[in-house]
């Protein structure tokens, strides 16, 4: 199936998508910030420049969209056209989040992966239990892991 939008309109849509400061991070570091947590924004010294830095607690949050990193959740629909495309972009983006999650814990890193299902869509928690969450991994020092975990 051809698309139905012309090219150049497709090109000026796509640019459009933000890959930083969208919706789900602000919320997430408006919220930490108020409560006290002090961060290093996409930190260019790390792999992948990760949406939050927590140097005081050698702690990242990510804060994924559920299409873009191939989240198992109801919000990830393969896309009906370009498919070979698709499919090669967002595969990518996976081994590029794989290998940088084990560079970053290869560096001492521990992870905190908040993906964009956790703040919509049928199974979103509430901004501030999401917010209690992040808080509690950051101050009680666990390893990594990621909100929601997958099967929840």
């Amino acid at each position: 199936m051809s698309d139905v939008v012309p090219k150049a309109r497709r090109s000026e849509m796509m640019a459009g998508i933000k890959g930083k400061d969208t919706k789900p991070e602000m919320i997430v570091r408006s919220g930490l910030h108020k409560m006290g947590f002090r961060y290093v924004l996409h930190d260019k010294r790390l792999p992948g420049k990760p949406d939050l830095v927590f140097p005081r607690y050698r702690a990242i949050i990510l804060v994924n969209g559920c299409f873009w990193h191939m989240h198992g959740c109801h919000l990830f629909k393969w896309p009906g056209s370009s498919k070979e495309f698709w499919r090669a972009k967002l595969e990518r983006n996976r081994d590029r989040d794989i290998e940088n999650l084990r560079s970053y814990k290869l560096r001492g890193w521990k992870v905190l992966i908040v993906w964009e299902c956790a703040l919509k869509g049928r199974n979103r928690l509430s901004e501030s239990l999401l917010l209690n969450e992040c808080a509690g991994w950051l101050s009680q020092g666990g390893g990594s892991r990621s909100i929601p975990e997958l099967g929840k």
